[in-house]
């Protein structure tokens, strides 16, 4: 679509109406506030249609699901949004809320819309079988973490993971023994099996390695560590004793 051409609500009708057409419905537009209505034998589709797909098309399409078999939503097509991960999740929107949707294209030459989501009955079930992945790792996150060190919606804050949580457990044990070897680590805190590659993989810069399979708290492990206090006095407190105690 030329980035010059200036597009108004309008100029989406004409292609709505031929594709429409083209599937054999009868048309009109502006019946009792629907944007454009469709008939085919006794089948009423309605199709909303706005220069951007916002919260006011979809409640208009929601809306109109009340007395229609099928509804559309009908938005010009803007390449530059589409495959993004917003675009994604109103597509996930739109097929849970069981809302088509038609993309138009706008030329000086030719315009047509075509149909890029169905106002198909949405299966919740098989949504959820294809999540399952997710599922289990925000469960596994979740199960991995000691306390909840962090608040509700809250933004550009640190977030404690499982993940840094065993960053900081790591950091709490060379703070206090200096330098330590990766079984001396594991002997002292109980730690969940990735902690070695936590420790490889240094992505907070807070370990230095001084030797094979030993390593000390760095400067940057020092200052940060006292960002998470309370965390660390926990951490502290449930250290295993000493084997010889």
């Amino acid at each position: 679509m030329p980035g010059n051409i200036s597009i108004k609500e309008e100029d989406l009708y004409q292609p709505v109406k031929s594709f429409l057409e083209k599937n054999g419905f009868t048309v009109n537009s502006e019946v009792l506030n629907c944007d454009v209505t469709a008939v085919l034998g006794g089948m009423l589709v309605v199709v909303e249609m706005n220069i951007a797909l916002n919260l006011d098309v979809i409640l208009q399409a929601v809306d109109r699901q009340k007395f229609a078999d099928m509804v559309y939503i009908a938005v010009p097509k803007k390449s530059r949004l589409l495959f993004t991960k917003r675009w994604k999740k109103i597509c996930h929107l739109l097929r849970r809320l069981e809302i088509g949707l038609l993309l138009v294209t706008i030329k000086k030459d030719f315009s047509y819309a075509e149909e890029v989501l169905k106002p198909l009955p949405f299966d919740r079930l098989r949504s959820i079988s294809y999540a399952q992945r997710k599922r289990k790792a925000v469960l596994r996150e979740i199960n991995e973490r000691h306390c909840d060190y962090n608040t509700g919606g809250s933004h550009k804050r640190k977030i404690v993971t499982s993940y840094r949580e065993s960053a900081i457990q790591i950091a709490v044990i060379l703070s206090m023994f200096h330098s330590c070897s990766i079984k001396e680590i594991r002997e002292k805190g109980n730690l969940p099996e990735k902690f070695a590659r936590i420790l490889q993989a240094n992505h907070y810069g807070w370990f230095e390695r001084v030797k094979r399979g030993v390593y000390r708290l760095s400067e940057k492990g020092e200052k940060e560590l006292k960002e998470y206090s309370e965390l660390a006095e926990h951490f502290k407190d449930n250290l295993n004793p000493p084997a010889d105690t």
